[in-house]
């Protein structure tokens, strides 16, 4: 038992670092090769803060870990928007560009919506007879088409606003070729074999403390694979630029459901296991409540008090899991 709490936090610790290495290296040498600041952040730092939950949900269905798998998504949302959205809130009030409250939101809103759609068959008119809930290959497929299109969105905003206020430009370092290398290899391969230990060891706690797989999923890897957003956006907030956060919180958001459950789903159908439709409907919820704090009294701020209200959430809805266990 104490060998598997010291992998699982081995494996979040290669995570962490392997995102980070990872993340620095190839925004480095994108960089130099020519790409603006906002390219970057939008692509490479993106999924450098999404990689966490890709490398654990990849893992997780290849292993036939469902409940991880899909849990870690969904828990991952939720604590992207009610914990880092209210802690960020609660350190210094978000100011919401109108971009963001007209396209992000609204899409990341339809991410949810969409994977909901896809994901219980047996609710959804038009999967008549289905006796199980499968996030099948298809609809992988089809998840990474509308990241695509996001995908082809965020080119083009980049494109649009070439000198975007909050895009990183920081000076190029001046780290050397090889040394790039190695940490876009050695993030890499940290990734890999964090997220390998983090999954088996989060398993078998599971099955020691009786626990379900998708009860860790929602809480705890979720939890672990979020720490690279909070982190971002914490220290946004500290540096006086908290805007920056919802763009982390959504755009990571967007990177989970339409990437990682689209690659997660293509390599290997998920079964819905342990993940009910409540958790899914929490999802949502917290996804509205986000924009409706947003466009309140046309000020675009999210102010401490939602905030609040926020991280108020995440709690009762951490105490509804236990207690449901």
């Amino acid at each position: 038992m104490l060998v598997d709490i010291l992998l699982f936090l081995l494996g979040i610790v290669l995570i962490i670092a392997g995102a980070n290495y990872l993340t620095e290296g190839a925004s480095t040498l994108a960089r130099r090769m020519g790409l603006s600041p906002l390219v970057v952040g939008l692509t490479i730092v993106a999924f450098g803060t999404s990689a966490p939950e890709l490398i654990v949900s990849l893992m997780s269905a290849i292993k036939g870990n469902a409940g991880i798998a899909m849990g870690n998504v969904i828990g991952s949302n939720i604590f992207n928007i009610l914990a880092i959205g209210g802690v960020t809130a609660l350190v210094a009030p978000i100011t919401i560009t109108q971009s963001t409250i007209r396209r992000e939101v609204p899409l990341m809103l339809l991410s949810f919506l969409v994977l909901f759609f896809l994901s219980y068959d047996t609710i959804f008119a038009g999967t008549a007879g289905a006796t199980e809930n499968v996030l099948s290959r298809g609809e992988g497929l089809t998840l990474l088409g509308f990241f695509l299109i996001f995908l082809t969105y965020t080119f083009a905003i980049a494109k649009g606003a070439p000198d975007d206020p909050h895009a990183d430009h920081t000076p190029i370092r001046p780290y050397p070729l090889w040394l790039l290398i190695l940490f876009i290899g050695g993030g890499l391969a940290a990734l890999i074999y964090g997220g390998d230990l983090f999954v088996s060891s989060a398993s078998s706690i599971a099955r020691t403390f009786g626990m379900s797989e998708s009860f860790i999923g929602l809480t705890i890897v979720a939890t672990g694979t979020s720490l690279p957003e909070l982190a971002t956006s914490v220290a946004a907030a500290l540096k006086k630029q908290p805007e920056m956060a919802v763009g982390n919180i959504v755009g990571s958001n967007i990177f989970n459901i339409f990437l990682i459950l689209g690659v997660s789903s293509t390599i290997s159908p998920i079964r819905i296991v342990g993940v009910t439709a409540l958790d899914f409907l929490v999802m949502i919820a917290s996804g509205l409540l986000l924009y409706i704090f947003a466009v309140l009294f046309g000020q675009r701020v999210i102010k401490r008090g939602e905030g609040a209200i926020l991280a108020l959430g995440f709690i009762a809805y951490t105490v509804y899991l236990i207690i449901q266990l």
